[in-house]
């Protein structure tokens, strides 16, 4: 049987939620995207449990079930070390580590941060570089309106198409119910994050880890032009893997392709993994 643990682990100020299952096989550490949470991967956790992965996923500072803690201040470089603790939390030295768009940003500095205990990195509808200046234009004046007072579900609704994208209303319908129920002002220090991060473009050389890089047909976010910049930057890369009829979110929507991409990436680097330890509360 496959069970879950959903314990925090304490990072800087913060208390960390994540989630991790009872597989003893090889682990997969992976970061949600922007307005998500560790949930939207419960898809690929049940395709990958069946084949012997462990899956591990946690909520970034004000998503889900993690806030901010003494300072709301932050950027993705302490995402990146909230992501470390948590596999110091479950035991695990070394780990395939992985996330979508905002998960992503997060995943590349751990592998500059500790590339010894990354042995592969997935990378899904992300990029590496900063907000250009029209970027920044426009999530200043989305985020306005979205903490705002205004009408909200106008605002989600136009947004779950452009950010999960993958013609699937359903999937959408669900995450804007997540969105309407809670507390939208609370997104604001998160969104100063995004707008804020650093470039890691001319760093990503340094990065030797093998490296899927996996983006949706429609993404119009993660571009075609952005994720082959990317995959050129990694020297452990082949080229950018598409998932045809996807949008930004496929990881939501096309579960099963970006299940089967993440069981290659992990057989490359099996001989570099191990099974979690027992932790005492875990």
């Amino acid at each position: 049987m496959y069970l879950s643990s959903m314990p925090y682990v304490h990072s800087d100020s913060v208390n960390i939620h994540f989630r991790t299952g009872t597989v003893r096989g090889p682990t997969v550490l992976l970061a949600h995207g922007f307005l998500m949470d560790e949930s939207m991967f419960d898809p690929i956790r049940t395709i990958l449990a069946h084949n012997d992965i462990n899956v591990i996923a946690w909520d970034a500072r004000g998503h889900g079930r993690t806030g901010y803690g003494r300072e709301p201040r932050f950027d993705y470089w302490d995402l990146a070390e909230d992501g470390l603790r948590v596999l110091d939390a479950v035991g695990v030295e070394r780990a395939v580590v992985g996330g979508m768009s905002q998960g992503g940003y997060a995943a590349l500095r751990m592998a500059l941060l500790a590339p010894e205990r990354v042995a592969g990195l997935a990378l899904l509808d992300t990029e590496a570089g900063a907000c250009t200046r029209a970027d920044e234009t426009y999530y200043e004046e989305f985020f306005g309106e979205w903490c705002g007072a205004g009408e909200l579900v106008p605002l989600a609704e136009k947004l779950a198409p452009q950010l999960i994208g993958g013609d699937r209303p359903d999937i959408w319908r669900w995450w804007i119910t997540r969105w309407l129920t809670h507390d939208r002002a609370t997104i604001h220090p998160a969104a100063r994050c995004l707008i804020d991060r650093d470039s890691v473009l001319d760093r990503l050389g340094e990065i030797t880890a093998p490296a899927l890089v996996l983006r949706g047909e429609h993404d119009h976010s993660s571009t075609a032009e952005k994720c082959a910049q990317l995959a050129t930057g990694l020297p452990g890369a082949r080229g950018v893997r598409t998932v045809a009829g996807a949008g930004h979110g496929c990881a939501l929507t096309h579960p099963e392709q970006v299940a089967a991409a993440l069981i290659e990436l992990v057989t490359a680097c099996t001989p570099d993994l191990a099974a979690p330890v027992a932790v005492a509360g875990i």
